[in-house]
């Protein structure tokens, strides 16, 4: 789930009301105190029947008698009298029990679901408890951003380090079932609920990737998420890579504090990495960005129901005076793309990557009285510029597909493939076999002598007991390695660097 700013949607106003007073002229005619008189016994009259109607509800009240109650009670808002009924109609003829609370939260999602929007959302006291601990400490889980889309759950990144990146999960992956229980219609609120789980258990998850026919299985190990969304490393020539995770409430500071360290170590050029950043927190993104854009430039602007616009402005002081290149993908999302949007336009940056997701909206998040939160879109957002990028994303200025072998698929390491199976996953592990330098023939997807004496070297470089198959330890070690070889040869970070390069002369 992403929030990038909260605004109160409920505004109150004053109202006037105007009384004209009027003396009583003595030397009106007898007609006219005639009826004064005849008014007054009416207002009495009036005070009678307010005086026995408040008296009924009082015993009422005492007494217990709530059909009188309903009875005399003013509904002010005609639009709900359907629901009302509704509601009354279940609660008395219902041949069951029913559990009140959980028929008014279901009504809020109801209405919510009516919308057809996907981030906005109802969250039970449960739920809400959840959504906070995923923005202002660590939580534990499987460390993945996701959002309903079309009645299934999607995944919009993993974050860096958790057990789903590790896992191997990618954007745009649907989640079918969750421990073998079939998600499809829920909300994201309660798929998170299955999802998540205390650090140490494992999770089930099944899985639909584009361009995949059969479903994959992913068995995870839950850990406790890690909180920072800031890492840094220097690469050849002075030229650093920074890669912001999310926009947490300590982003800024820990991007000021890396930036810090790197100039001490005679940083040159910067590449900022957002890829697979799903946003996060809106005060964040607009300090980051600031950092890039110069004084005075619009960061983006905030369109309401009305038309109006409000327009954020950069104040950076003291601006970076050293090259910078962006890298985006089809998992920089929400905030993300604000930044991304604004360092195009305004600050003279170039993108490097692929398509951004595209989520041009922006979500309020309020907690009622009961602990439970609702959060609806209250407004578009557009970029400096006045572009909507919602549903069709931030286009790169090079465009750069990542490297061949990262859709290679998970591996379950609870599964065993031995000599003599054939598969599309033992096609897979020969394939990462290949690709660390070992020789297991034509990957073909038979686990044949080759592949097996390929798997037997590459335990006994990792010191690993020479099985001969893949299973536990090995595929971990082999999906590992394959993560660092993709690292090591990205083919977007070198593009980077080259044009780094370029902009340094």
């Amino acid at each position: 789930m992403n929030v990038l700013f909260l605004i109160n949607p409920f505004e109150s106003g004053d109202i006037m009301e105007n009384e004209e007073k009027k003396e009583l002229n003595e030397t009106e005619p007898t007609s006219n105190k005639y009826m004064k008189i005849k008014k007054f016994h009416f207002i009495m009259l009036s005070f009678f029947l307010v005086f026995i109607t408040a008296g009924i509800t009082t015993f009422a009240l005492a007494f217990g008698d709530e059909k009188v109650v309903e009875k005399i009670q003013f509904r002010e808002r005609e639009e709900f009298k359907k629901l009302y009924d509704a509601f009354d109609k279940i609660k008395e003829n219902y041949y069951e029990d029913v559990d009140e609370e959980a028929l008014i939260n279901g009504a809020i999602n109801g209405m919510i679901d009516a919308l057809g929007d996907p981030y906005s959302d109802f969250m039970d006291v449960e739920q809400a408890k959840s959504f906070h601990e995923s923005i202002s400490s660590s939580f534990e889980g499987i460390g993945a951003e996701i959002q309903e889309q079309d009645g299934y759950i999607v995944i919009v990144s993993p974050i860096k380090g958790s057990p789903a990146e590790k896992a191997g999960l990618k954007p745009n992956d649907k989640i079918i079932e969750v421990d073998g229980k079939s998600i499809q219609g829920m909300s994201s609120s309660e798929a998170v609920l299955l999802i998540r789980g205390k650090k140490g258990t494992k999770v089930k998850l099944t899985i639909q990737r584009p361009g995949v026919e059969e479903p994959l299985t992913f068995v995870i190990t839950r850990d406790t998420i890690p909180l920072e969304t800031v890492y840094s490393e220097l690469l050849e020539d002075g030229i650093a890579k920074i890669q912001i995770t999310s926009f947490s409430e300590n982003t800024t500071e820990e991007l000021k504090q890396h930036i810090a360290d790197l100039k001490k170590q005679g940083m040159k050029g910067i590449i900022l990495d957002i890829r697979q950043n799903p946003g996060g927190l809106l005060p964040q993104a607009v300090s980051i960005t600031s950092m890039f854009v110069p004084k005075g430039e619009v960061i983006f602007q905030v369109e309401y129901k009305d038309g109006s616009k409000q327009r954020y402005i950069s104040d950076q002081e003291e601006p970076l005076d050293i090259p910078v290149v962006v890298l985006i993908d089809g998992g920089s999302a929400s905030a993300s793309e604000i930044l991304a949007g604004a360092v195009k336009e305004k600050g003279g940056i170039p993108l490097i990557g692929e398509k951004t997701f595209g989520k041009g909206t922006v979500q309020s998040a309020e907690d009622l009285p009961d602990g439970s939160n609702l959060k609806i879109t209250t407004a578009k957002w557009l970029t400096p510029n006045g572009n909507w990028i919602h549903k069709k994303g931030i286009e790169p200025d090079y465009q750069v597909s990542p490297s061949e072998y990262s859709n290679l698929p998970y591996i379950n390491p609870d599964q065993e493939l031995k000599e003599s199976d054939l598969s599309e996953i033992v096609k897979a592990a020969e394939q990462m076999l290949e690709l660390l330098g070992f020789k297991p023939g034509k990957a073909d997807g038979l686990f044949d002598e080759e592949t097996k004496k390929a798997v037997i070297e590459f335990q006994k470089s990792k010191n690993i007991k020479q099985t001969g198959t893949i299973q536990g330890e090995t595929t971990l070690k082999l999906m590992e390695d394959v993560r660092k070889w993709l690292e090591e040869n990205d083919p977007q970070v070198k593009k980077a660097v080259e044009v780094l390069k370029e902009q340094m002369k």
